[in-house]
């Protein structure tokens, strides 16, 4: 007599998940996101309750206009700060380019390329200098950096008096100011948005490939780095001419639209410091990413933003910057502990 096999029964339904269940995913799948994400949504929402033609083309063109010096800067303070350094001279830096090119140019078109050469091979001489005193003198980077700022600084006092003389040409000053024309629907992309665009896109082909890495492994652990065959000064240096040419490349932007001051470039290296820790770059090198210091621009830029529209005292960003740089840290320590 054959017997038949017990039908195998089958599985019960999946129950509907509990509130709890469904929280504890929810929660996952935030704490997946770095923050700085978040923090931008958040301020998108916030700031476009309060000014309806904010999430416009041209409102979020003109948003991104005004956050491209500050992301160009964040991306070169990532590259330094993931490399286990710091890079204070980038400010007075900025400060530099504005007034030796209002002083170089005089308001004459045709000076403007040879006074962009000028600048880049300015930028190149501060980055190699801090990279040679942090590499080969051995000297703290956060001390050579300090004193470069106050040179730059002390020259460009000795040399303007205090009020900066000459005048940006106005093809230098469309760099900042202006775009392409006739774009549809946005009628006009700004060439400071092209430039960071392009800045981006370079920034992030050299952290993704070898570069990239090695920076990393400098920045985690140099004594191993250079025991498995990485130049470490060169990596170093290297980091150190990348924020330079980001200062230089962010003071020509700035000096398009901001005018010529001795005061454009003051408090921008915090600030761009500020927006590569929010955007989960350590300070103490081995971790972080181009596109999240770019996020934490755009997070700082929409505080700011923001801070405008509440009509609140400018003097308070500084405060805020100290705040935010201070939290950012705490909050990436806590997730480091929790796991």
């Amino acid at each position: 007599m054959s017997t038949q096999p017990a039908p195998v029964p089958e599985p019960p339904a999946e129950a509907g998940r509990s509130p709890s269940d469904l929280l504890r995913t929810a929660f996952g799948v935030l704490k997946s996101i770095p923050i700085v994400w978040l923090l931008l949504i958040v301020m998108f929402v916030w700031i476009a309750n309060a000014d309806a033609n904010f999430l416009t083309p041209s409102g979020f063109l003109l948003y991104l206009k005004r956050a491209a010096p500050l992301a160009i800067l964040a991306i070169g303070a990532y590259f330094v700060l993931a490399s286990g350094e710091f890079d204070l001279s980038v400010g007075s830096l900025v400060t530099v380019v504005v007034v030796v090119a209002a002083r170089l140019s005089d308001g004459d078109p045709s000076n403007t390329v040879p006074v962009l050469l000028v600048l880049f091979a300015i930028g190149l001489a501060v980055g190699l200098f801090n990279g040679f005193c942090t590499t080969i003198l051995r000297v703290p980077s956060f001390i050579v950096t300090l004193a470069m700022l106050l040179m730059l600084s002390g020259a460009v006092f000795l040399w303007t008096g205090g009020a900066p003389r000459g005048a940006l040409a106005d093809n230098f000053r469309s760099i900042g100011r202006d775009g392409v024309e006739g774009v549809p629907w946005i009628d006009q992309i700004p060439y400071s948005v092209i430039l960071l665009v392009a800045f981006a896109g370079t920034a992030m082909w050299l952290a993704r490939g070898g570069f990239g890495r090695r920076v990393l492994a400098v920045g985690d652990n140099d004594r191993a780095a250079a025991l498995s065959g990485i130049a470490v000064h060169r990596v170093r240096i290297a980091t150190f001419v990348i924020s330079a040419m980001s200062a230089v490349l962010a003071g020509i932007i700035l000096g398009g639209f901001a005018g010529v001051t001795a005061q454009v470039g003051i408090g921008l290296e915090f600030e761009a410091i500020t927006a590569a820790v929010l955007g989960g770059t350590l300070l103490g090198g081995g971790r972080g990413s181009v596109n999240g210091a770019i996020g934490g621009a755009l997070v700082l830029t929409a505080l700011f933003m923001l801070l405008n529209l509440y009509a609140v005292d400018r003097a308070l960003e500084q405060t805020f910057t100290g705040i935010i740089i201070v939290a950012a840290v705490a909050f990436t320590a806590f997730r480091e502990r929790a796991g």
